[in-house]
């Protein structure tokens, strides 16, 4: 699926942080609209989405400046108190586009010279390896959670045809843990696996958050609904999977090869 590209000059970049991020001061989102165009995405049922003509997945807005509004908000909302922000709450701060663009980058920079309380960075592509360099400089500061819905490709090619390859996720948990920014795999939302999905995680992170469409899309799962996924789970004969409960499954496998205290469900493995 091909994206249509859109220079946009916004006037504020940091959100107040609501809802499911209300743990945070701040929302951050370096662009509006998501070339990964996931199927699942809670983001196709709100109003960014919604008031948009082309479909979601088929266009995004680049915010130019950046770099230079995050530097005067971060200054002010420091004044007010403690900053700690979420990158990013309804795109994925590295997407395609990222890597010609930088945006993420400019705005890790200015991040770096003048640090939040605490920065989550919340994304599905490898790319995020490419800014280790800056990742390791905001040192305790900083959390990065790696999407990982599934250990299964023909799942993940299912769902999320647009998405990064699941190896190309897990070989970059491995590249952050070995070089020591501090991360966590996110199985959101719970997505078919196999058994051995938690030992797999297990060589490559000490912290694992599990989320559903139930707990996670700020709806109690309406939006999903109205996405009609339950079709694509009928698709493939695995409708046990698309259910309240369905995340037990996942969670106790979990707990055989992590301690409880590794694992955390729904909002509280995205909190600082």
């Amino acid at each position: 699926m091909k994206s249509e590209f859109c220079y946009k000059y916004p006037k504020t970049l940091l959100n107040k942080g609501t809802g499911f991020l209300s743990d945070y001061s701040h929302s951050l989102n370096p662009y509006t609209g998501c070339s990964f165009g996931c199927s699942y995405c809670y983001v196709r049922q709100m109003p960014v989405s919604i008031f948009r003509k082309e479909e979601w997945g088929t266009w995004v807005d680049i915010k130019q400046e950046a770099a230079n509004i995050l530097r005067k908000e971060l200054r002010r909302a420091k004044e007010k108190g403690k900053v700690t922000i979420f990158m990013s709450s309804s795109t994925d701060p590295y997407q395609p586009i990222e890597h010609k663009e930088k945006v993420t980058r400019s705005l890790l920079e200015v991040m770096v010279q003048d640090p939040p309380d605490f920065l989550f960075v919340q994304t599905r592509s490898p790319l995020v390896r490419r800014d280790i360099d800056l990742l390791l400089l905001l040192k305790d500061r900083v959390r990065v959670s790696m999407t990982v819905e599934t250990d299964r490709e023909d799942i993940r090619k299912h769902f999320t045809p647009g998405a990064p390859p699941i190896s190309a996720r897990l070989k970059t948990l491995q590249l952050l843990t070995d070089a020591g920014v501090p991360v966590q795999a996110t199985i959101a939302p719970v997505l078919p696996s196999s058994e051995q999905f938690p030992e797999k995680l297990k060589r490559l992170v000490s912290r694992v958050c599990v989320d559903d469409y139930f707990m996670g899309d700020g709806s109690g799962g309406k939006r999903t609904k109205n996405l009609g996924i339950y079709s694509m789970y009928e698709g493939i004969g695995l409708e046990k999977w698309y259910d309240p409960s369905a995340y037990r499954i996942v969670y106790e496998r979990l707990l055989k090869v992590f301690s409880k205290d590794q694992v955390y469900l729904s909002q509280k493995g995205f909190a600082p």
